[in-house]
């Protein structure tokens, strides 16, 4: 199957398919993380432009901006579909599994867990 994106893309979905799955999944979450900060900052600017009174101009750089945001919102949206038919293409279903892949836990080591310990001791640093 081949696919004409919308939008222009940093790849197509025949170099996709070339990434292992690990890849594909963490630029997934860190599109739906980006997609997430531009629906936040969509919502404050536009809430901006609620709040402006009757006869005063809106700022041309905000609409700017918005208009700006919707295209970058629509080309990522559309990379994860493309993602997303790269993992099917594998045989893996891109269902809500590969949505969101959170961050590796961090690991605390019992000599890691005293060095952050502050040393009731003395006001010293321990080296």
């Amino acid at each position: 199957m081949d696919y004409t994106p919308r939008y222009t893309q940093p790849f197509t979905l025949a170099e996709a398919r070339l990434l292992d799955v690990e890849t594909i999944t963490e630029e997934i979450a860190r599109l739906q993380n980006s997609l997430r900060l531009l629906g936040e900052t969509q919502e404050m600017l536009r809430e901006h432009v609620a709040s402006i009174q009757p006869g005063e101009a809106v700022d041309g750089e905000i609409t700017k901006a918005i208009e700006e945001n919707e295209t970058v919102i629509g080309s990522q949206s559309e990379r994860i579909s493309i993602l997303k038919m790269a993992l099917s293409d594998k045989g893996i279903s891109a269902g809500s599994h590969y949505d969101f892949v959170p961050p590796p836990a961090r690991v605390v080591t019992d000599a890691a867990a005293r060095a952050a310990a502050p040393d009731d001791e003395n006001d010293g640093v321990d080296l």
